[in-house]
């Protein structure tokens, strides 16, 4: 089976920060200027972030995980794996007992 094809277009217009966050130009901002007042302008040329429905919306065209402006960070992590859940569950119980017993003395 062959790999899969990211967007090349989003890829061109986008730029995917280290935390998955996608960053892109504004709208209305690159012609037609001279109507728009200063302070708009300036607003313009700032980058805006996809929100959560639009990240989610890119997320099949590039195959791969990212994330909306309001999303935080660790809905980027992967689920451990069986073995891995059973340990961090035991290291809690630890955890959990001797701050119980810390407690109790």
């Amino acid at each position: 089976m062959p790999k899969n094809k990211s967007h090349k277009g989003i890829l061109k217009r986008m730029k995917i920060t280290k935390s998955g966050l996608v960053r892109h130009n504004r709208a209305f901002g690159k012609h037609l200027r001279s109507h728009k007042s200063g302070k708009r302008l300036l607003r313009l040329r700032k980058d805006k972030y996809l929100s959560n429905p639009e990240a989610k919306r890119l997320e099949r065209l590039l195959y791969r995980r990212l994330r909306g402006r309001d999303q935080a960070r660790a809905t980027l992590r992967r689920s451990p794996n069986p073995t891995e859940r059973k340990a961090m569950q035991a290291e809690r119980a630890a955890a959990a007992a001797a701050a119980a017993q810390s407690e109790s003395k």
